[in-house]
């Protein structure tokens, strides 16, 4: 390129992924004039928007990159709208990690609906076990079913020769409580990385108390009614059916169709339902029930974005800290055996760089978190042993981030108690309602049974993230939950439904 970067015209294929994102908000900031090309025209929109907002004329064409021809018609219309083309950053596909991450990545693309509908719809997915096992053939199946198993290490060292391949997958999986040398934590780096790769980590414009809001209204828009600081002390069992609920205030109310507890599972049962009205053996099996580690979270305001030393991670809505896979793996190890990392796993996301409406211009929101030992449970934000952990989650960002301290407008930290306060759902300070340990999934999960929303008592489900699939922003454990209690209630087969859960119930307790 001759020309200046203010006077120059530069098409960016690719332009919604992570690397095409931060090419092109680098030379907005230069003044260059932006062709932003890519699948996704929302996607496009959002990051030509960034780049206005910093002074940069865009062009958005929405543009499918792997398209021979459809790359030469917008090589074609760059030049009669500009006259000329002046730099070419092709970030399509090839920028990611190589050949081995594209195949691994068409790979998904094959799968990708009836995987995540058998992961996400009741247990057995039939139909959508069925369309996998036909697609993948039985050898393929076999083969499938071991690489989930595999843990993290194996599958990334299996999977690709780079560092930063295998990095990236091992920062996945450890989204979740799961070891880098545990069984099945492959499947949790895999899902997340590729989830990731086709529809990036989506949030919800203006906070996340906006997708609570839009639950809300079409809630209410269907007629359901919300009540607020409605303590429910107990559920009111009799016949051997949830009959309703009655709150710590006197309040009660009948349920007629059924009872959908989003709260965890031993809370339910022990304290909700009582021990009376429930087999001996679920309850011996909920001694063995085993919650995910403690979190600690901070949350920042800060004067301006962080000044990384690597430029991409600017760009970043997701960013995860604790160094090479070798040390990641050690950090976990320590965390098992209830000692305090050096360099802790830390999960951070910038909230701005995602959502521009999150704070005013020129700033930037962040938050990070972290697992902690089992020991942490109960401990608040005062605690010396909290306190220790955010000084060093702070000194890993500030030495990443240079400066990072003197930005800081506003701090909030929540220790494994803290949340408890604020969600009672978080016991000791956990967020997914449970490990999720191939130990406690699936049939197994919260404990041995069915994988299904029905309880042992009719017409009560269990829709919290302790229920499968487990937790998330898919709502899959509550969604199960209303699903079954239809099926229940139907006229001509609701009574068949209750009586093979039944049935399969008296065969496990």
């Amino acid at each position: 390129m001759t020309r200046s970067l203010d006077e120059s015209t530069v098409v960016i294929t690719g332009a919604t992924s992570g690397i095409g994102a931060a090419t092109a908000l680098t030379l907005a900031e230069r003044g260059t004039r932006l062709v932003l090309a890519a699948r996704s025209e929302r996607g496009l929109a959002e990051i030509g928007g960034q780049c206005r907002m910093l002074g940069a004329s865009v062009l958005e064409v929405p543009t499918d990159t792997a398209d021979a021809e459809a790359v030469e018609r917008l090589a074609v219309a760059v030049q009669a709208e500009f006259g000329r083309i002046d730099g070419w950053v092709n970030n399509a596909g090839v920028a990611v990690y190589g050949r081995r991450w594209l195949a691994a990545y068409h790979d998904w693309l094959a799968l990708e609906d009836d995987l995540v509908a058998a992961m996400f719809t009741p247990f057995p997915p039939i139909r959508a076990a069925t369309r996998l096992l036909v697609r993948g053939g039985v050898g393929g199946s076999l083969r499938a079913s071991r690489q989930l198993g595999l843990s993290i290490r194996d599958l990334a060292e299996e999977s690709f020769s780079g560092e930063g391949a295998r990095l990236l997958l091992y920062g996945c999986a450890l989204h979740a409580d799961v070891g880098p040398e545990s069984a099945g934590s492959g499947a949790y780096g895999w899902l997340l990385a590729m989830l990731g790769q086709h529809h990036g980590f989506p949030v919800p414009e203006g906070g996340a108390q906006s997708l609570t809001d839009a639950m809300t209204r079409r809630f209410t828009a269907h007629g359901g009614e919300l009540h607020c600081r409605a303590d429910v002390d107990r559920i009111v069992v009799g016949g051997g059916r949830a009959l309703g609920v009655v709150c710590a205030d006197g309040r009660a109310w009948r349920a007629r169709r059924a009872v959908l507890a989003d709260v965890d599972a031993p809370y339910l049962y022990r304290h909700l339902v009582g021990p009376g009205h429930l087999p001996a053996q679920l309850l011996a099996d909920l001694r063995r029930f085993r919650y995910d580690r403690p979190t600690v979270k901070v949350d920042w305001a800060l004067r301006e974005p962080l000044p990384w030393t690597n430029p991409q991670t600017r760009f970043a809505g997701t960013v995860h800290l604790g160094g090479d896979t070798a040390q990641l793996s050690r950090t976990a190890a320590t965390v098992a055996a209830g000692d305090d990392p050096t360099t802790p796993f830390v999960l951070m996301g910038q909230m701005s760089r995602a959502d521009p409406t999150r704070s005013p211009a020129g700033t930037e929101t962040a938050w990070a978190y972290t697992h902690l030992p089992y020991r942490y449970a109960g401990r608040g934000r005062d605690d010396d042993g909290i306190r220790a952990c955010v000084d060093r989650i702070e000194a890993m960002i500030d030495k990443l981030a240079p400066g990072f301290g003197e930005l800081v407008l506003g701090r909030h930290v929540q220790g494994p108690a803290d949340l408890v306060n604020e969600n009672a759902n978080m016991s000791g300070g956990a967020l997914g309602g449970g490990t999720a340990a191939p130990t406690q999934q699936l049939v197994l999960r919260p404990t041995p049974g069915l994988g299904r929303a029905d309880t042992v008592i009719d017409r009560l489900y269990l829709a919290s993230a302790s229920a499968h699939p487990g937790p998330g922003v898919h709502g899959g454990p509550g969604a199960n939950a209303a699903r079954a209690a239809l099926h229940r209630d139907r006229a001509v087969t609701g009574a068949a439904y209750r009586a093979a859960v039944s049935t399969a119930y008296r065969l496990i307790y």
